[in-house]
């Protein structure tokens, strides 16, 4: 098998990822590019954007398939059924810490028409339930194609600090270094 037929291995980097988040007591988090092949309640959605928290607390009936991802979570007290194209993954990522993996922006017709840009208004003035979504993170250049993630201990630390949980109000991101 050639390299372009060959399945992708965004699939099975989300659930390793997946994996290592819940082994670690770790949150996982997926960013996802919102179009019109993604099925997330839309009053929730920023920017074409949005995080979901795919905990085992958080979700029910997770399904974590190669071209799909889906399950059912609650948004505002009530429950909705999510259903997300895998490539539209953007990144996945450890609430608490922040690490994990950020994936090459969805290429898709919307990305080329601008007919088929999401266009999403606030319907309700009621809290968003930090127990669905979080805050978006910044979406890096459509140039660059490889991220590191780096941990944010100092080089000559060799100790690894106690895993403490950050001050209120913070909320951890994915850092792009080059």
């Amino acid at each position: 098998m050639t390299a372009p037929e060959a399945t992708s291995t965004r699939p099975y980097l989300i659930r390793a990822l997946y994996e290592w988040c819940t082994d670690n007591g770790f949150t996982p988090h997926i960013a996802v590019r919102v179009d019109r092949n993604v099925q997330v309640p839309r009053e929730f959605v920023r920017d074409g954007e949005i995080v979901l928290n795919v905990s085992y607390d958080a979700t029910s009936g997770l399904q974590m398939g190669n071209d799909f991802i889906s399950f059912t979570a609650r948004f505002g007290g009530k429950p909705r059924e999510i259903m997300v194209p895998v490539e539209q993954v953007m990144a996945i990522y450890a609430r608490e810490t922040g690490q994990g993996m950020a994936f090459p922006a969805p290429e898709s017709d919307a990305d080329n028409d601008n007919d088929n840009e999401v266009s999403v208004e606030q319907e309700s003035d009621e809290p968003v339930s930090q127990d669905a979504v979080a805050e978006v993170p910044a979406e890096p250049a459509a140039d660059e194609r490889v991220v590191q993630l780096v941990s944010i201990q100092s080089e000559g630390d060799d100790e690894e600090p106690p895993r403490t949980p950050p001050p209120s109000g913070t909320r951890p991101s994915l850092k792009l270094v080059k």
